[in-house]
């Protein structure tokens, strides 16, 4: 699963990446995004443009009567997402790009937590699989929401967990956001894990637990904050 990312991505870049024709706001570098907070997202319109948007982090099916007693859906398992029927709809006719500079996974041993920050080697975007959904409260109040999808582990994260985000190739990016691609069948070849040897990982502070706490220092190697 992934609990937390980072987003350090200037709008040109993302303009460039994702061949945007808007952004609804200019995104600021954040180094610990938790769930329930708005992310960026790039999804395409009606008119087959790509747009960046933000999005609630933690995707509320349509069906839920309330935030507070609603489900935390921050991760879609791929091998589940077209038969849920939180993510089915959504898996059709609702998929987005979810861009970020990389994300934090969790070694567990007993009770203890050791964090560690894993992004692509050649410091590239690393770009998830996501879904979205639009919520209406009985307000009338509309929540745009996402989650983005996971699959089993490469041989290197699989050393500190068994799950990690489906990571998107650039030649993909496309295919997954066509409004016309209906048959979640034919997204299943992109379910894959990433390529082991694309990425690098090292363990940073445990202060990225608390996810009040925010600044690059939180990505450096514990052997850097010495």
């Amino acid at each position: 699963m992934c609990g937390r990312f980072t987003f350090n991505l200037p709008p040109e870049l993302l303009a460039e990446i994702f061949g945007l024709a808007g952004i609804s706001t200019v995104p600021v570098a954040r180094y610990n995004i938790a769930p329930t907070q708005q992310i960026s997202a790039v999804r395409q319109d009606a008119t087959y443009n790509n747009l960046l948007d933000e999005l609630r982090w933690g995707l509320i099916p349509s069906w839920t009567k309330d935030l507070q007693h609603g489900p935390l859906l921050n991760n879609a398992r791929s091998e589940t997402v077209a038969e849920k029927p939180s993510f089915r709809s959504a898996i059709k006719h609702r998929r987005c790009l979810i861009p970020s500079s990389g994300f934090y996974e969790w070694l567990r041993d007993g009770t203890s937590k050791t964090p560690y920050y894993i992004r692509l080697r050649d410091g590239s975007p690393m770009v998830y699989a996501g879904i979205w959904e639009s919520w209406k409260s009985p307000e009338g109040e509309t929540v745009e929401s996402c989650s983005m999808l996971t699959t089993e582990a490469n041989s290197l994260i699989a050393t500190i967990h068994e799950r990690m985000p489906v990571i998107l190739h650039p030649s993909e990016y496309p295919f997954w956001l066509d409004r016309e691609m209906i048959d979640p069948q034919k997204l299943v070849r992109l379910y894959q894990p990433y390529p082991a040897d694309l990425i690098e990982m090292h363990q940073v502070s445990p202060l990225v637990n608390n996810a009040r706490n925010q600044g690059p220092d939180l990505i450096r190697a514990v052997t850097d904050t010495a």
